[in-house]
């Protein structure tokens, strides 16, 4: 992290480092019965992540008041559940990657079963971190995380992901596809955040809402330009595994410049999204920003 650096980069590499140092002392401090599942499982957590969703809960925390330390089991229950996620995406029943975060996936470092258990174990943790929070929202907490992980959320859209294989999808399915697979767990991310600060009946959590699926999407369209543009050793995963399987995307469906502009036109929805925030809604508006500058 440089002195020098923007005070939005200088926060984004702030939060990345906590998560980091937490989710090494998460594994730290619980006994693993079994050391290869263990090993397996920080295999797939423990990295080069850049951390977005747990970003997102601290800073959407942090706007409406909430303390950092208040804000980390949510942070770590987000990124375990996305860690699981990549983890059973990788594997050859799904997209069969051989490469993640710059090294090997899960199943290419141990072997499938471990892979399978590794994600089953993952999700599973996540939980228990949450549920061990002493929160008076810890029920909603919950739901909100089951919710977009679960069939009307992230496993729905891989679903729909892996059937539109070889399929051309209009511009309003594949928006659909992206928002469950890839937005759900962003849109859980900044409720999270704001459920730890804030009552469900915060006006202000409605904002965030439409902030999030905006961001979301341009998330997920970013990544699909990147596929296209980017090379693997900047995006720590193979460059052009979209176009090598068949899948729809919106540089294939609207070209490059025509995903760039929808980009940056969700962008826009979300940093509009921000005006009931005011000044303090800053740090997610410089986060907006960030999906669709990203490299990786």
């Amino acid at each position: 992290m440089l002195a020098d650096a923007p005070e939005g980069t200088r926060r984004l590499d702030a939060d990345r480092e906590r998560i980091n140092a937490r989710l090494e002392a998460l594994f730290a401090d619980r006994v693993a019965p079994a050391e290869r599942l263990d090993a397996a499982m920080r295999h797939g957590v423990i990295g080069n992540g850049k951390r977005l969703r747990a970003i997102l809960v601290y800073a959407t925390g942090r706007v409406l008041g909430a303390d950092p330390d208040a804000l980390d089991p949510a942070a770590l229950a987000i990124e375990l559940v996305h860690a699981y996620s990549l983890v059973h995406d990788d594997l050859p029943a799904m997209d069969d990657d051989d490469l993640r975060r710059g090294q090997p996936t899960v199943h290419k470092a141990f072997d499938e079963a471990s892979a399978i258990l590794a994600g089953d174990a993952l999700q599973t943790l996540a939980f228990e971190v949450l549920a061990e929070a002493a929160h008076p929202r810890t029920a909603a907490l919950v739901g909100t995380l089951a919710r977009a992980a679960g069939r009307a959320g992230m496993a729905g859209g891989q679903a729909l992901d892996l059937y539109a294989v070889g399929h051309r999808l209009d511009a309003e399915a594949l928006a659909t596809m992206h928002r469950y697979k890839t937005g759900a767990l962003i849109r859980a991310a900044v409720r999270m955040g704001g459920l730890v600060a804030v009552p469900e009946a915060d006006p202000r959590l409605a904002a965030l809402d439409r902030y999030a699926a905006a961001v979301g999407l341009a998330f997920q369209i970013q990544d699909d330009i990147l596929d296209v543009v980017g090379d693997t050793g900047t995006l720590g995963k193979a460059a052009g595994a979209d176009a090598a399987r068949d899948k729809p995307t919106y540089p294939a469906l609207l070209g490059l410049d025509g995903a760039r502009a929808r980009a940056d036109a969700l962008r826009d929805e979300a940093l509009a999204a921000l005006a009931v925030l005011g000044e303090a809604g800053e740090p997610l508006a410089d986060l907006a920003r960030y999906m669709i500058e990203r490299d990786y």
